[in-house]
């Protein structure tokens, strides 16, 4: 019997048994909570096609998508300490930071990468928000120069997608140091002339939204995505009111005039293209119309009026 139970038994098992379900063959909506084929749904650029939730992706699939024939350089990011305060919660700061690499396969949040758009130069930084929340700290600052340098560089376009929970805890006010840091990287692509687009992704909250997310020459944000400094349940309890439907969403910062454009992701590369054709390549300009001359000559007064008369 224990011949049976310990060495048949099992190899008929392997042979006949049911073979276990492949890792990522189904994922399930935030949005409606349908179960989806994970196939279909990156075909999909990760939008559910029952709601159309646009669910959160990272930088590669973003530069996939949205350079020409997703053809495109990553940079090299200057390295910066590791954990320059020694920070401890309930683990080590650097141990974390070894955990979420092994992870995510990147070195921090943001990748920086250049390429064309609609023939045209660009530089785009993306964020992962798979990488501590998306938050800022010092190699995000070192990023977003590098980029901004880059595009100044190539007099290309500057594009940054955002997403984000705000500063990185961890480092203190050297995370803080980064939101000046990152607007001046912001000022030179300005200075010459080059545009400079942000696309806003679920979430983009805290630092990163108090300074390089809102400071585009255009703003764009994709349908839904939640967009403030502080979350709206901090706000609740600190107001102690109840906040408006959709407050903080992209849909709301639309129509109050806190964005330009909110852009579904199966459009969004056509609509850079054509953002950056305008801005980059602009037409020529307008022939100046020489306008008629008023005729400004006034006529006399009639004779025997009363000149103290108000008109007069």
């Amino acid at each position: 019997m224990n011949w049976l139970t310990n060495f048949v038994r099992p190899k008929i098992r392997a042979i006949v048994g049911r073979k276990d379900t492949p890792d990522k063959l189904w994922l399930k909506c935030p949005g409606c909570g349908q179960m989806l084929h994970h196939k279909a749904v990156a075909e999909a650029l990760f939008v559910c096609g029952q709601c159309d939730h646009h669910m959160r992706i990272g930088p590669k699939e973003r530069f996939s998508h949205l350079f020409d024939d997703g053809a495109h350089t990553l940079i090299d990011l200057p390295e910066v300490p590791l954990d320059p305060l020694k920070f401890r919660d309930e683990k080590r700061y650097a141990d974390r930071l070894k955990e979420v690499r092994g992870k995510t396969g990147q070195n921090d949040a943001i990748l920086v990468a250049h390429g064309h758009i609609g023939g045209h130069a660009a530089v785009m930084a993306a964020q992962s928000f798979k990488f501590m929340g998306g938050s800022m700290g010092m190699a995000a600052g070192e990023a977003l120069v590098a980029a901004a340098q880059l595009a100044v560089l190539q007099e290309a376009a500057l594009i940054v997608i955002t997403a984000a929970g705000g500063a990185r805890m961890q480092e203190g006010i050297l995370s803080l140091m980064q939101m000046p840091r990152t607007t001046i990287a912001v000022q030179m692509v300005r200075e010459k002339g080059l545009p400079y687009i942000v696309v806003l992704t679920d979430p983009t909250t805290g630092g990163v939204t108090a300074s390089y997310a809102m400071l585009g020459d255009i703003a764009i944000a994709e349908p839904g995505a939640l967009i403030g400094f502080a979350g709206p349940r901090v706000i609740e309890n600190t107001i102690r009111e109840q906040l408006p439907e959709g407050f903080q969403r992209a849909e709301y910062l639309l129509e109050h005039g806190m964005l330009d454009m909110v852009v579904h992701r199966h459009k969004l590369r056509d609509t850079l293209v054509q953002i950056i054709d305008m801005l980059m390549r602009p037409g020529r300009p307008s022939e100046v119309v020489k306008m008629p001359q008023p005729d400004l000559e006034i006529p006399p007064p009639d004779e025997g009026a009363d000149a103290t008369r108000p008109g007069r």
